[in-house]
């Protein structure tokens, strides 16, 4: 990876709803709705000077999340920057997503086999599809914020780093080029 990326650009998915497909209706129901929004979204991402980037995407004002939205603004748009031809180097966070967003966030990370950081409201949680070695890795890092190379190989042992590198891959965590880790949710919580 390059050099660490800056704080997160915070991107509020119920005004780019509001301004992008109903004024005053932040509910995203309907699959030509969440194209938009994901849509309204990498035109966001792309005028983002830094790359690589961290987006944090904010559900606050988000009333209601049917399936093939979440799928078309969480799942399709973690697909397109996890390929080797994405636009560009983003990462993503996801605020916001409670009760009434999880089930469908859920259900289509495990549908596409993919995994988010997203704040359930007390705190940062890893919803979808993880192996048990990736989630205990997550955890580690979540919990330590930021972590050396030396403190990599100690921490995690000699299949650490591999781990780390996997889950920043999946762009669930940020690798450093000397070998040290981030986790996203470090970054957003960056002075």
């Amino acid at each position: 990876m390059t050099d660490e990326p800056e704080l997160p650009v915070t991107i509020d998915v119920g005004v780019i709803a509001s301004d992008s497909v109903a004024p005053a209706r932040p509910d995203l129901v309907t699959r030509p709705t969440g194209r938009a929004v994901r849509e309204a979204i990498e035109m966001r991402i792309a005028r983002i000077t830094r790359v690589p980037s961290v987006s944090l995407l904010d559900f606050t004002h988000v009333r209601i999340l049917d399936f093939s939205c979440a799928d078309e603004v969480v799942a399709k748009l973690l697909v397109r920057y996890m390929r080797r031809d994405r636009p560009r180097e983003a990462f993503f966070l996801f605020r916001a997503i409670g009760d009434v967003h999880r089930h469908a966030v859920e259900e289509v990370l495990g549908r596409h086999g993919l995994a988010a950081v997203c704040d359930l409201g007390t705190g940062y949680e890893l919803l979808g599809s993880v192996t048990g070695q990736e989630r205990t890795a997550w955890h580690a890092l979540e919990r330590r914020g930021r972590i050396g190379p030396s403190q990599l190989a100690a921490e995690f042992g000699e299949h650490g780093t591999p781990v780390i590198r996997g889950l920043a891959e999946r762009r669930l965590a940020w690798f450093e080029r000397r070998g040290g880790a981030c986790a996203l949710s470090a970054l957003a919580r960056s002075p």
